[in-house]
């Protein structure tokens, strides 16, 4: 083999990478991950550039420092709430080079002697397409530039997906048939998966938007490791794989997590049917709750924020048991580091104190292990759904901030909504439940929270950073 050594060199730079990847298994470790693979990526590029002919060098010099600085500016600017939108654009731009770079290479093969190539070109323009144009719809609607709600779609709206589905399938077929070089089908074949993209991406909405993220990373990486085989690039194959194969398994935990399918998600199918938990009634009978829905809420007024808070520190202060949940709001707010600062005086105390994290709260997947690990909260202290949930029957206060899809009991008592069926942190089984959200308005999925009403909750409306810092006795910084 003549060029063993450059098999050897892209195999060692595929190793840092996969060492990279292996760091984000703990937040302790996951800045030393990227740095590993952002060390990885650069030595990824200076090879294909060292390695092809480049006509303009500077070219590719220049787009280096302008996509440098741009990358720095962003990350120097950006908040951790418009992170989804920006992690939702990041893979929107991961499609878009594959889509580009495909089309490229679809215009210098040639059938029938490159037929592999072509084909896998053909589905790197076909998934990155989806990836741009969803990512680019998902990212809008994070950031709330695109305000469309969630709702379950018609027969018209799969009608119209399938049919894009379809189209983009015989633009590809018809341009390998009509040759590479019409404009036409060239046109045709670039269009179909943009608009299927957004079309997917409009239909999400809700708690769903985390797992349609997830779905994009993966679009995003297979359509890399399609490029890669079209380019005969090694390490694209291996990067793109790597991201494309998480992505999906990521996105699959997620979905069983709301008891949804990944197909239900794209085709707006609804949630699979869930049967409501029994509770005993005082003859110790176990009955399921009510599935109708009850009159139109109405917010439960305690009688003055000062006697609110007065009685939630006095719950907190008789507690032995306490389990914090956060959410969105808590992100919006920017109160991980309140929150954490109550979490070690509680523990200090002599409390037992623990974090339930939703598979979907916040706005992507992990957000909420993100913010609380700036906070400094300890890793061990975070639980999934599944770990906790059985726990907050015999638990003495659950405090919820800045969370509502995820704690709201009309997801299993409630037919025919957004989130019916959807798996939920029981926070109302706990003895008693501090809501320190901004009002009492729908989460993201516009379904009314009835724990709002429930008579054991104490509702602490306001900026979560400034409620959860009264707790303490401290000022929000």
């Amino acid at each position: 083999m003549d060029n063993w050594y450059e098999l050897l060199v892209d195999l060692i730079v595929i190793a840092v990478f996969i060492g990279g990847i292996a760091q984000f298994r703990t937040p302790k470790r996951a800045r030393l991950g990227t740095a590993i693979t952002a060390v990885a990526f650069g030595a990824a590029l200076a090879l294909v550039v060292y390695r092809n002919t480049v006509g303009q060098l500077w070219v590719v010099g220049a787009a280096f420092v302008v996509g440098g600085i741009a990358g720095l500016v962003v990350s120097e600017r950006i908040t951790m709430t418009r992170i989804p939108a920006l992690i939702a654009l990041q893979n929107g731009a991961g499609g878009g080079a594959s889509l580009l770079v495909s089309l490229v290479e679809l215009g210098r093969v040639s059938l029938p002697t490159d037929a592999i190539g072509a084909g896998f070109a053909l589905a790197g323009v076909l998934v990155g397409g989806v990836a741009l144009s969803g990512s680019v719809i998902a990212a809008a609607k994070l950031d709330n530039h695109l305000r469309i709600r969630a709702a379950v779609p018609g027969a018209y709206d799969r009608a119209v997906a399938l049919a894009l589905l379809g189209f983009a399938a015989a633009a590809a077929l018809a341009l390998t048939v009509t040759g590479f070089e019409r404009p036409v089908a060239f046109a045709a074949t670039a269009l179909a998966p943009l608009a299927l993209g957004a079309v997917l991406a409009l239909r999400v909405g809700g708690a769903d938007m985390p797992v349609l993220i997830s779905l994009l990373n993966a679009f995003s990486g297979l359509a890399a490791a399609f490029l890669g085989v079209a380019t005969s690039n090694e390490m694209l194959i291996a990067a793109g794989a790597m991201v494309g194969s998480s992505g999906t398994i990521l996105t699959l935990v997620m979905a069983r997590a709301m008891n949804r399918s990944v197909r239900a998600i794209l085709t707006g199918g609804g949630p699979k049917p869930a049967t409501p938990p029994a509770t005993p009634d005082a003859a110790g009978e176990a009955h399921a709750p009510a599935t109708e829905p009850g009159p139109e809420l109405a917010p439960k007024q305690p009688p003055s924020a000062t006697a609110a808070l007065r009685q939630a520190k006095g719950a907190l202060a008789g507690a032995t048991s306490i389990i914090i949940v956060p959410g969105y709001g808590m992100a919006l707010a920017q109160a991980q580091h309140e929150v954490a600062s109550l979490a070690r005086k509680l523990s200090q105390a002599g409390k037992l104190v623990r974090f339930a994290v939703h598979p979907v709260a916040g706005r992507m997947p992990g957000h909420m292990h993100v913010l609380l690990a700036e906070a400094d909260v300890d890793y061990d202290d975070l639980y999934e759904m599944d770990a906790i949930n059985d726990d907050f029957a015999s638990t003495d206060v659950a405090i919820v901030v800045g969370a509502s899809d995820v704690v709201n009991p009309a997801a299993i008592t409630v037919p025919d909504t957004p989130i019916s069926g959807m798996p939920i942190l029981r926070a109302h089984e706990a003895s008693t439940v501090i809501v320190c959200n901004l009002d009492d308005r729908p989460g993201y999925s516009g379904v009314p929270n009835p724990l709002y009403t429930d008579p054991k909750s104490i509702l602490l409306f306001g900026d979560a950073k400034e409620t959860v810092a009264s707790l303490i006795g401290e000022h929000a910084r």
